[in-house]
């Protein structure tokens, strides 16, 4: 497991990676100098973490696998779970 990202982090790499995708690579060393040249960034832990997460995503974006989806609550969790109803006898006297 990863650490969980801000959404500062978050909304500031997507952002570059919406206005500059071509610069970004899978190497997290370019995608450093990359984080530097488009921001004013002046805390080497803040870049390193956006480059690194920048790195994440164009890994994704580039993979040929489609991502696993996750269970939204309008799905039917039916097929999980024991769907007959059970009756207390002692409750309904």
């Amino acid at each position: 497991m990863g650490r969980i990202k801000t959404l500062l982090i978050k909304r500031i790499t997507r952002k570059l990676i919406e206005l500059h995708a071509q610069d970004f690579s899978m190497d997290f060393n370019k995608n450093k100098q990359v984080v530097s040249k488009f921001t004013d960034i002046t805390s080497p832990k803040l870049r390193n973490i956006i480059a690194g997460y920048a790195t994440r995503l164009t890994k994704v974006r580039l993979s040929d696998k489609p991502q696993q989806r996750r269970m939204t609550k309008e799905e039917d969790f039916s097929k999980y779970y024991n769907t007959r109803p059970t009756m207390d006898r002692a409750r309904s006297n």
